[in-house]
Parts: structure tokens; sequence; C-alpha cells
């Protein structure tokens, strides 16, 4: 029997979901409180947490925070009243696999549940894979799984993978350095997991979402009342990943003055919130990931160069997708299982003309793009082979042979209009392609435009525009 957990501190609400959900098959606990709610998950196991974003003592991005890093393998559903939509749309983004509104409709909440159960992959943090696994040996290194992490046969993945082996066991500070999307995250995650501390917390923060004014919080967290609008007592991600691993990814974009007391933390060890005098003790190993020269950071004064050499004990390149030869349809194939999985499809293979545009093709996005384009045309595919026509018109189209500058040819008047009328019709036929796209994942997620908007990989904003200029819909 599956395990759920509600935290809500309307009672009433509460109440009546947990019976609605114990009469439909579930084993249901509540809590009134964050707190209350991680003292439950702490002695007892749960599948999923049905969540309010908004508690007394937090709210649900601190509590998705923590389950996700103290119960990588609970799901997190969290529930909102239409002013927070856009949040809880953010949450999704850091790993709540949905969100349901208020008032709550018993049909759409069983639905929302069951569809969680039956994606339960989905509910584990599931970044895309860097492209190696190191080899275990004598069984003092831990398995990675499978789902995650992609074994390349290529020499820049073999070279990789050398210096993951290389570096993992060590205490050392790493940078890794690559394009966007080529999946820096998930090579500190396989550090970690190679290492002591594979058994502590892996967090990973994202600078380049920060403001200055939420910066120290989020490094150093703070004190009930130390601020205005600090209404709870927060827990910073230098506390959060103590005795593991702080993955800081695009750390280029701190302010100098952050990068001064994130300087003296890491000097120190020792970090104290905003509002206390209690220094904490810290034992915390820093990877940190950009797609910037920080080098050129530190000649034009927007880089710490102390921070930089504190961090910089030993440097890893991600190489881009294009480097890879043929660890492309290798992990064409590995995002294939993972989309058949997800979308409930069963999609055995890419047609030769995908492969050969999937190789010949240039991956701006690298591993995150294959990764959206597969998950796209495996959702499309009308049948056991994902065709040519399931390709966005970018990488269908595309021919490595083609020069980028042709020569320029003078065309006469005739030539100019049948040329003017093949790019009419060419724009015809790509309107209506991707009218028929976005109309057939409309209809596999029942219209959910933010579901659509995530498979299609692009915002609800463009979304709305796209289904606008197609007529579909308002």
């Amino acid at each position: 029997m599956k395990k759920i957990l509600i935290i809500d501190d309307e009672v009433n609400v509460a109440l009546l979901l947990s019976k609605f959900l114990t009469r439909n098959g579930f084993d249901v606990a509540t809590a009134a409180t964050g707190s209350s709610g991680l003292e439950l998950l702490k002695n007892g196991s749960f599948d999923l947490v049905l969540c309010d974003f908004r508690l007394e003592d937090t709210d649900g991005r601190e509590m998705l925070k923590t389950i996700k890093t103290q119960y990588p393998k609970t799901g997190v559903i969290i529930i909102t009243g239409y002013s927070d939509i856009k949040m809880a749309v953010e949450l999704i983004k850091m790993g709540a696999y949905d969100y349901i509104t208020k008032p709550l409709y018993p049909d759409e909440i069983l639905n929302t549940i069951n569809k969680a159960f039956e994606t339960h992959h989905a509910l584990v943090d599931d970044p895309e894979p860097a492209i190696n696994v190191t080899k275990p040996t004598n069984g003092k290194k831990p398995h990675l799984p499978n789902s995650e992490f992609v074994v390349g046969t290529s020499k820049a993945a073999k070279e990789l993978a050398r210096q993951i082996e290389l570096v993992a066991p060590t205490n050392y500070s790493v940078i890794i350095l690559g394009e966007s999307g080529t999946g820096k995250e998930s090579a500190a995650k396989n550090i970690h997991l190679h290492s002591q501390r594979a058994n502590m917390p892996f967090i990973a923060m994202d600078c380049g979402s920060l403001t200055k004014e939420l910066a120290a919080s989020e490094f150093f967290g703070h004190e009930k009342g130390s601020f205005t609008g600090a209404l709870y007592t927060k827990i910073g991600h230098f506390e959060m990943a103590n005795g593991g691993t702080l993955f800081l990814d695009e750390v280029g974009n701190l302010s100098y003055d952050i990068q001064a007391a994130l300087l003296r933390t890491v000097q120190e060890r020792k970090v104290k919130r905003i509002g206390s005098t209690k220094e904490i003790d810290l034992d915390v190993r820093i990877i940190i990931a950009t797609n910037e020269n920080l080098q050129d950071g530190i000649s034009k004064g927007r880089f710490r160069e102390d921070l930089y050499h504190r961090f910089n004990e030993f440097t890893i390149y991600m190489p881009a997708l294009r480097e890879l030869g043929g660890d492309i349809m290798l992990l064409a194939n590995h995002f294939l299982q993972i989309a058949n999985a997800e979308l409930g499809r069963n999609v055995s293979s890419f047609s030769p003309e995908v492969e050969e545009c999937f190789m010949n093709y240039r991956w701006a996005g690298n591993i995150r793009e294959l990764k959206n384009v597969v998950r796209r045309a495996t959702l499309i595919a009308e049948g056991d082979v994902i065709p040519l026509k399931a390709l966005p018109l970018e990488i269908s189209n595309f021919r490595a042979s083609a020069p980028v500058f042709e020569s320029v040819t003078v065309l006469s008047e005739p030539e100019q209009a049948a040329a003017k009328e093949s790019r009419h019709d060419l724009k015809n036929a790509a309107q209506e392609a991707e009218y028929d796209t976005i109309l057939k994942v409309l209809r596999e997620v029942n219209f959910n435009k933010t579901k659509a908007a995530e498979i299609l990989n692009i915002d609800r904003k463009t979304l709305y525009n796209k289904m606008k200029a197609i007529n579909l819909g308002k």
C-alpha cells in the first residue's frame, strides 16, 4: 500500500483529503506544520508528500529542498492557491512532481497522484547524465544508478571518466568547465557518489538565479525576525551540505560582496546564519561549474582572484556533445528509454535518417537539447520507430555538408517570384507541422499547458503566443 503524507495547516482540508485518499486505497498521515511533517518523514518511509505551499512555520520551497535532500526517493506534489502558481511552476523545475490548486477537486487530486506513481522515476531528481561512469574497483566505490549516468566510449568521454575517477576520492575543490547543457551538475554528482562523502548530502545551487539580496540568505541561512520578511528560520545551503558536497553552478554571476563572504566561509570552515551569533563548524567539499572564463572575470574585476585559487585545486573540462562522436546515439537511446517510461510509450529505435541528423547536427544546447528533442519525438511518434518528421525543422533540415555561406547568385525576376513562392510554401508547411506537434502534445497531457510547455521546451507565454499564431485556441 502506497504511503502518502499530507502537510497542510488547514486542518479541515487535511482531514477531508486524508479520508478521501484512504477510501481510495492509500495509507495516509497528516501534519499541520513543516517541522511536524519532517518529523514524520524522519520516523517513517513515505512514497509521496502533498505539501501546502504556505505553512505556518515555513513554505513549500524550503520543504521541497529539505525533502529532496534528505529523502530523494520521496515524491512531492505542491498544493497552492492561484496566486502562487508561478512559484509552483518554479518548484516543479526544482524537483516537485506537479502542483494542484485550491479549491481541491477529488478527481484532479487522484489523477495527479496516480500519474505520479505510474511514472515513479519522475519523482526522483534525474538530471541529464554525464557522459561517463568510472568503473568500481574492488567494490570500494558505489555503483552509479543506470538511470543517471551513461558509459561513453569516445576518447573525450574516457578522458573525462579518468579525471573523475582520479579526483573523486580526494577532498579537492573542483572547477568544472564546459558549455551550457553538457552535464556539469551530473559530473559533480558523479564525483560526490565516488567520494568518501557519498552517503552525505549533495546540495546543488544555481548562482545564476540569485539576486544580491537573496544570495546571503540562500548561502548562510537566517534566523526568524532577523530582517523584514524573515518569517521563519532558514537553513542555508552550506549548513544543508555539511558533511557532504556543495555544488555551485554559474558561480561567476555572484556579486563581489557575496564572493568576499563566500571566501571567508570557505577559509574559516565556519558559517553563521544572518541574525545569529552562533558559528557552525563546516565540513563541506565545494565543486563549482561555469561556462564563462573566470580568469577573464578576474582581469575585469568581476571575480575575486583569491576565491578562484581557493576553488581551483582541480579542473575538469566537460566535452561538448559534438565532440563525442558515436556517444551521441548512445545518449539518444538512453533518453529514449527514459522517455518511454515517462510517457508510457513503446518506441524502440530511431530511423536511419534521424540517426544521420543526430550525428551531423551541431547541438548548441548539448546534452540538454538532445534530451528534449528525444523526449518530444517520442511523444509525437506514431509507430515504434522515430521518423524524420518527428524532429524539429532546424534539425531535420540540417546537412553537415552544406556550406555556411553559399556563393551569391543574381536571380531573374521570374526566379525571384518562384523563390518567394517556395519560401511561402515552406513557411506554411512549417506552421502546419508546428500545429500538429503542439496539438498532439496538448492532447497527450489533457491540455495542461504547463506540462505541454515543459515537453516542448518553451515557457508558457511562448506556448500561448504560438497557439495564437497558428489559430489553436486562445
